[in-house]
């Protein structure tokens, strides 16, 4: 089927434009903002919300520093390197979620040295929450017409303007259903209904783990970076940053229950 004819551009005002892409880190930062600042109150975290609204600014940096020299380091390093400037150029996209995870990661373990806040624990909570800026973020990519599937003959293909005239699986829209709602509802029960967070930090371990196997699954539906291509063993950048997160996850889940017995 054909691409939906959607300007990535909202509305633009001289030399401003508002991009659909710069509104989904928007919208995923706030909603994720005041899910957290909801769930934080609640015990063992009991993180008093105005020290919650201070995280917003701590997260927004985090996730766009870390997004965009995550994407610089892992994807295209010689490019950037020989065209410094470049890399000030975010509204041209360009963000890697493994860069912005350690981004958000860094951020979080500062905030709660300075607040003396348990990192454990209310990383807990930003787990919970970061499946919602994925989401919008996935979405995002789609109305891009950017990070495009393999061709295929499905008759769920979509045909993107920069992708040739065959038609691709959108795996923009696979992987905002799994690192999105799926990971979301998952994180939702798991929190709602288990004692998972009488044991700090198995929730984020949770979402490493989550994360990391929707991303390796929906790798062999996306099609890799042009520059790249596949790598060791035929895998794909994104295969290759997903898997110790998975083995990360499964560890971090591992210390948590212990240190709660």
């Amino acid at each position: 089927m054909p691409f939906p004819d959607i300007d990535p551009v909202i509305f633009s005002i001289g030399p401003f434009a508002l991009r659909w892409y710069a509104l989904a880190y928007i919208a995923g930062l706030v909603l994720g903002w005041r899910h957290v600042r909801r769930i934080a109150a609640e015990p063992p975290t009991s993180v008093d919300p105005v020290k919650v609204d201070d995280f917003l600014v701590w997260a927004t940096f985090g996730v766009i520093l870390g997004g965009r020299l995550g994407y610089v380091l892992f994807y295209k390093p010689a490019f950037y390197f020989a065209n410094p400037m470049e890399i000030l150029y975010v509204w041209q996209g360009g963000m890697a979620f493994h860069g912005g995870f350690l981004g958000i990661v860094v951020a979080t373990l500062l905030f709660c040295r300075k607040h003396k806040i348990s990192a454990p624990a209310f990383g807990d909570t930003i787990a919970c929450a970061a499946p919602i800026g994925l989401f919008f973020g996935r979405i995002a990519n789609f109305i891009n017409g950017e990070l495009y599937g393999r061709v295929t003959d499905a008759s769920i293909g979509v045909v993107f303007p920069h992708g040739g005239p065959a038609p691709r699986h959108p795996s923009q829209l696979y992987e905002a259903v799994l690192e999105g709602l799926v990971l979301y509802v998952i994180m939702y029960l798991l929190r709602r209904f288990t004692g998972i967070r009488q044991s700090p930090g198995a929730l984020c371990g949770v979402f490493l783990v989550g994360y990391g196997i929707a991303r390796f699954t929906v790798e062999f539906f996306r099609q890799p970076d042009a520059h790249l291509g596949f790598l060791f063993a035929g895998a794909t950048m994104g295969q290759l940053l997903s898997l110790p997160m998975v083995l990360a996850g499964i560890l971090v889940i591992l210390l948590a229950r212990r240190a709660a017995r």
